[in-house]
């Protein structure tokens, strides 16, 4: 399945020169897809000067048309994110905003760009909100075209209340969130290899 190319977009607040839960937790999904023959690859969205905007490149300097380039070559998109007062990161979402800022663009049949991609989201955090936030990234990847299998929110974020990160304790331990990550890979993978034998047709979806 080499010809499958995954695309990670962590949306921690934290560059790379700190480690990310996040980043750990995606880490268990990494591994099943190279497993299974995908290529992957992991961008910290905080590593990049990414402009506020709706648009695919706001200039003086925006760092975003990178991204777009890599979202374009991918057949699976994941977003990550933590938790922050319940809510997805604020990177998160200007993600979301600049992927809908070229929305109107259009594939060789006249669809969005985005169609026959498979999104998914991972999200880590040590109080509640992972419903929430998969339930906003899930519906904005959908909105724009990309194609959301089931079961492809996979999260932790431990017991109730203040306590650990993912990387602190034991949650790698943990079955639920194990059987989620398995879930999150095998599903995506399976669309993503659907969608490239037999695209969604153009018939009444062009732009």
């Amino acid at each position: 399945m080499t010809d499958i190319h995954v695309l990670f977009l962590n949306a921690s607040l934290k560059d790379s020169s700190e480690p990310s839960h996040t980043q750990g937790l995606y880490e268990r999904a990494r591994k099943l897809y190279e497993q299974e023959g995908a290529q992957t690859e992991s961008v910290r969205l905080a590593d990049y000067d990414i402009r506020h905007g709706v648009t695919g490149d706001e200039g003086d300097g925006d760092e975003w048309p990178q991204l777009l380039e890599k979202v374009i070559q991918a057949d699976i998109v994941l977003i990550g994110t933590p938790l922050w007062l319940g809510e997805k990161s604020s990177l998160a979402t200007q993600a979301i905003e600049r992927l809908y800022g070229t929305s109107g663009d259009t594939n060789d049949k006249g669809q969005a760009i985005y169609y026959n991609k498979v999104g998914g989201v991972v999200i880590t955090g040590n109080e509640d909100g992972a419903k929430h936030a998969a339930a906003s990234i899930l519906y904005g990847l959908s909105h724009i075209g990309f194609v959301i299998p089931p079961n492809v929110d996979a999260y932790w974020v431990g017991e109730a209340g203040p306590g650990p990160s993912y990387m602190d304790g034991k949650a790698s331990e943990n079955a639920f969130t194990n059987k989620h990550i398995e879930m999150l890979v095998y599903n995506t993978l399976y669309f993503a290899k659907l969608l490239k034998d037999h695209p969604i047709p153009a018939k009444g979806n062009t732009l």
